[in-house]
């Protein structure tokens, strides 16, 4: 153990002696520490959006509508009238009817089975076919402005609608046939015709509505005239009118069909738009 030191001690003066230092180490030196975060060089290219504008035609929608109707004037002739049953005298006194005959004055017209009458049914349909009329511009001229007066007699209808110079007289009733299968509409006209008006105007006048309402469903009639046009030479209004002039007689108040329809709202509405159609039809 002595001689172990010893040896120890001798090797150590040596070293001191000859300046002895670590051998070199053979790793490269580490790397410095840093602290710092690495830095990012970000180069923005800031680039200008090129815009291409194509001029496009423009899109133009056409709807079709109904052409306005100005300048026209249609006379509408509401059959009856609401005060004409408590007037029986008045009513029933004698006018001129045209082709030499004379008529009672005015009828209080038919009814359905459940008591709905022809006058209210006339009037109210009336009303509906003016409102068409007038907002596609047409003037419209009632003969009546009621539904509770007596009248007008025949004569007088027919001198409303001369008066007004009307292009169109279209008198609006229903009919009251008691036969089982009657059913169905129809549009008179005077003829033989006693002036030009009453001539091809009149005809024309006639197939205009009679097309309106088989277009929109309603079958002609079956028991009077021919698919679904009737001459008359018997009918005052028709008979005195210098004016193109025709009746409608929408249905058969008798039939249960047609009777729920001209009792309706909306049964009365649907008259009104196809005979308002065919008017438009003519005079447009």
């Amino acid at each position: 153990m002595a001689v172990r030191r010893r040896g120890l001690l001798v090797v150590a003066l040596v070293c001191l002696a000859s300046g002895c230092r670590p051998a070199p180490s053979s790793s490269p030196p580490p790397a410095p520490t840093s602290t710092q975060s690495p830095t990012t060089t970000t180069t923005t290219v800031t680039t200008t959006p090129t815009t291409t504008t194509t001029k496009a035609k423009p899109t133009t929608t056409t709807t079709t509508a109904k052409p306005a109707v100005t300048g026209k004037v249609v006379v509408l002739d509401p059959g009856h009238n609401g005060g004409n049953a408590s007037h029986p005298s008045e009513i029933n006194r004698l006018v001129p009817a045209g082709r030499g005959q004379t008529k009672a004055c005015n009828t209080t017209g038919t009814a359905t089975n459940g008591g709905y009458p022809e006058h209210a049914f006339t009037w109210d349909v009336t009303k509906r076919v003016q409102a068409i009329l007038v907002a596609h511009g047409v003037k419209v001229v009632l003969t009546r402005s009621n539904d509770t007066g007596v009248g007008p007699c025949v004569n007088e209808r027919a001198a409303t609608g001369n008066a007004a110079h009307a292009d169109a007289v279209v008198s609006i009733h229903a009919d009251g046939a008691t036969a089982t299968s009657a059913h169905g509409f129809h549009v008179a006209y005077s003829s033989p015709p006693l002036n030009a008006e009453q001539g091809a105007p009149s005809v024309q006048l006639a197939k205009d509505v009679r097309d309106a309402l088989v277009h929109d469903g309603y079958a002609t009639s079956t028991y009077i005239g021919s698919d679904g046009l009737s001459k008359r030479s018997d009918l005052g209004g028709l008979n005195l009118s210098t004016r193109p002039s025709v009746l409608v007689e929408c249905g058969n108040m008798r039939n249960a069909t047609e009777a729920a329809a001209m009792t309706s709202a909306g049964g009365r509405q649907r008259y009104a738009e196809a005979i308002a159609a065919g008017i438009l039809s003519y005079v447009g």
